[in-house]
């Protein structure tokens, strides 16, 4: 006889958990840009430097409204004038007010140096003003007149050098502004051209081989033997003296985007070498594709990581060139107005002792290097499928 024990089934209420962030699902389902743009958020060091970068750029473009002078706008009364600190609260007279300001200067020659001495006066309050139209006008772009600046003084005729003056008396914080736009903007267009050059030699001598090949090589060994500072020089040294500022500033790209193209065309052409045997290429070959669409469609996007980290890093070289030609003299000349331009004014160690504010433009410098470093890092990274 056998009995039967019933049972007992424990009845549970399912317990909710939290949804993932990325389901398998969606990681498969999306697209190469949406999986670089979410590995690229992950890296902080390069979304600070997207953020310092995207705000050069806004400089750059808006410099005209930004900068509370134009870049050729000069006081001779007040040469080396050192930085105002721009003040919101003021309780003088018994009662306070509130609003933006900066203290005059008082000066008085120093009879055994005749160096020109200031001190702030406290007793002088220039009042500044949001989105001033008491300065001069300007052309935004060169298409639009406008005389709006994003700060500037109630009373004109007040200094106001935010971050100090030069030795003509021009404010230091204006002509910074006004020296992004062409310094952010020359790395771009040489490493356009550097790129070009670089992927489309690169690729056409590793992708065709032979007589191709060893032409296109020798013509970047060539390239590559020259010692670039002298060359730069020489090359400077022949742009035409009466050519103007535009002429100028496309011959200093150029020059630049000429030794820039070398060592990627090498390294695209090692990477064809190595990917034209593989069999996807025969098939493609064979599917009727033609040389361009095999190099762009199918051999290119394979070290698009590469060509990112590439293109995003040499942007910081370009900068750093045009610097040093601009500081020696070789590269833009006045009134063109670039950081390196700027620092020219920092050359002789007594300007720096007595004004060290004029080595502000190399700040910027710096921060935008870095900025562009961790971006380029951060892509680098992104683009990787060996670290997704």
């Amino acid at each position: 006889m056998t009995s039967s024990i019933p049972e007992l089934v424990e009845e549970r209420e399912p317990v909710d958990q939290p949804a993932p962030a990325a389901t398998a699902k969606d990681l498969s389902t999306a697209s190469q840009g949406r999986l670089v743009w979410r590995a690229f958020r992950r890296h902080k060091l390069a979304m600070a430097g997207a953020v310092i970068t995207i705000l050069f750029y806004l400089v750059a473009l808006f410099g005209e409204f930004l900068a509370p002078y134009n870049s050729d706008s000069f006081n001779e009364a007040y040469p080396y004038a050192p930085p105002q600190l721009v003040q919101f609260v003021d309780v003088s007279d018994g009662g306070v007010r509130f609003g933006p300001y900066v203290n005059g200067y008082t000066s008085e020659m120093d009879p055994e140096s005749l160096k020109l001495i200031y001190r702030v006066d406290p007793d002088t309050r220039i009042p500044l003003q949001f989105f001033d139209t008491s300065a001069e006008s300007y052309r935004m772009w060169g298409l639009f007149e406008g005389n709006r600046h994003l700060l500037g003084p109630v009373d004109d005729s007040q200094p106001m050098y935010l971050l100090g003056s030069d030795r003509n008396g021009r404010d230091v914080l204006s002509r910074i502004v006004h020296g992004t736009r062409v310094s952010m903007t020359i790395g771009l267009l040489g490493v356009a051209l550097a790129f070009l050059l670089g992927v489309g030699l690169g690729g056409i001598s590793g992708f065709f081989g032979g007589r191709v090949d060893t032409v296109i090589q020798r013509i970047v060994e060539f390239f590559m033997s020259v010692p670039t500072l002298p060359l730069w020089l020489g090359l400077a040294a022949a742009v035409p003296g009466d050519w103007g500022p535009l002429q100028r500033y496309f011959a200093i790209t150029s020059i630049l985007a000429i030794f820039a193209w070398t060592e990627l065309a090498r390294v695209t052409r090692g990477r064809f070498l190595s990917l034209r045997e593989e069999e996807f290429v025969t098939a493609a070959r064979l599917d009727g594709n033609r040389a361009p669409r095999m190099i762009f469609r199918h051999l290119l996007p394979l070290f698009s990581s590469h060509l990112i980290a590439s293109l995003t890093l040499s942007v910081p070289s370009m900068i750093l060139a045009e610097t040093a030609l601009s500081f020696l003299g070789l590269g833009l000349q006045a009134p063109v107005v670039s950081w390196g331009v700027l620092l020219q004014e920092a050359q002789n160690i007594r300007v720096v002792a007595t004004a060290p504010w004029l080595m502000l433009p190399g700040l910027a410098v710096v921060l935008a290097v870095l900025a562009l470093n961790f971006v380029g890092d951060g892509l680098r990274d992104a683009a990787d499928p060996y670290k997704n």
